[in-house]
């Protein structure tokens, strides 16, 4: 890549971050791509799948595998304390997690693909909206227009703060947990505060769910490490001096390293919930929310990935165990064989989702070269 197809990109990059759109909202940042890709030769481009995602797609019109890439295009509803020339100009909102830098990384590999086309299969190149609430990848698959580029291998970087920068780390098989919201909301009586008696306060078993539901990995024996429930919200009652309380909620995230562990700690959770509920004279309703596939990395992929690494010379860290945050990457695992691994920000780099993130530009002639070589290898064709 040349010095000044990676300055165009670091433009671009600082560009994507100067306007943020949360999940769901991309279509601005959606049509933004879809400019930039027409300048490099896509055989086709598809738009608004699920809902503002977009697809190019690099067909050699040849036999083989079609090799598809993701990245994200939202940004997070948490306001940017950075004083860089291109830090986000919309308040409240800011690519505080490297999506910016992600789609600057994709459209570099556009770059080099329309240089030296595949010589066998397709390259399809997919900018995914609302990664950040585990809703994009579901809904983009569920598009009908899906069926075109089904892929049979699918790729991902994550970049990854703490790991020295440029750095890869991928290991094969539970690489990230499962996640999801779960909303619980008790319902009693309210009653003055003077005769609590003649209510039902949901206080006590409010109380009780606070206190058991995040030890309930470990009382239900679980391996160490392999699942999680981490209290997220809880409020009973209205901040009033004079009222007994007749309502209470209480919030939970649950991990789990996998799908099956995942569904089965729900159910605990709310069977648990239940109990406790109708023992306490209490109604009780759930909402489950942002619900993360777990992501399992497939052998042959990995392969893939580290023959990349290997070839071009990057560093490698180990993984050890999987990464207990969700990536919406894990719903492909349904659908191809995949590969994610995390690309290292910088060992003293501020962490993801806090408010003075920024992608660091050093990454995106990185983590394209990591890219091509992977869709040189499935799909060959020299490496520009």
């Amino acid at each position: 890549m040349t010095p000044a197809a990676v300055a165009e990109l670091t433009v671009l990059r600082h560009d994507l971050h100067r306007r943020p759109e949360l999940s769901g909202e991309e279509g601005q940042t959606a049509a933004r791509i879809v400019a930039e890709l027409e300048r490099h030769g896509p055989d086709e481009i598809l738009t608004d799948l699920g809902t503002h995602g977009v697809a190019a797609v690099y067909n050699s019109g040849a036999a083989g595998p079609t090799v598809l890439f993701r990245c994200e295009l939202d940004g997070l509803p948490i306001t940017e304390i950075s004083r860089f020339a291109w830090r986000s100009e919309i308040d409240g909102k800011g690519h505080l997690c490297g999506h910016d830098g992600h789609m600057a990384i994709m459209c570099g590999l556009a770059v080099q693909l329309a240089a030296n086309r595949p010589v066998r299969g397709r390259v399809v190149l997919l900018f995914q909206p609302a990664e950040e609430t585990g809703a994009g990848a579901a809904d983009v698959i569920a598009d009908p227009r899906f069926e075109l580029i089904r892929p049979d291998y699918a790729f991902a970087l994550h970049n990854l703060p703490g790991l020295p920068l440029g750095s890869v780390g991928v290991r094969s098989g539970p690489f990230t947990f499962a996640s999801e919201g779960l909303a619980i909301r008790l319902t009693g009586r309210t009653s003055h505060a003077a005769q609590p008696e003649a209510g039902v306060s949901p206080a006590a078993v409010m109380a009780r769910l606070v206190e058991t539901l995040p030890a309930l990995p470990e009382t239900l024996g679980h391996s160490a490490g392999h699942s999680l429930v981490t209290l997220s919200h809880a409020r009973v009652g209205e901040a009033a001096f004079g009222i007994s309380p007749g309502e209470a909620d209480v919030w939970v995230t649950i991990r789990a390293i996998d799908d099956e562990l995942q569904a089965d700690l729900i159910n605990l959770a709310e069977e648990l919930a239940r109990r406790l509920a109708e023992a306490g004279g209490l109604g009780v309703e759930f909402s489950r929310h942002e619900n993360f596939a777990a992501g399992h990395n497939d052998a042959a992929a990995v392969a893939h990935i580290e023959s990349a690494a290997e070839l071009l010379g990057t560093a490698r860290v180990e993984v050890g165990d999987p990464f207990r945050w969700s990536e919406d990457f894990g719903r492909f695992g349904s659908v191809a064989k995949t590969g994610l691994f995390v690309l290292g920000s910088g060992e003293d780099h501020p962490r993801l989702h806090n408010p003075d993130f920024d992608f660091p530009d050093a990454l995106i002639p990185i983590g394209t070269r990591l890219f091509e070589q992977i869709a040189r290898d499935l799909c060959g064709g020299a490496r520009s």
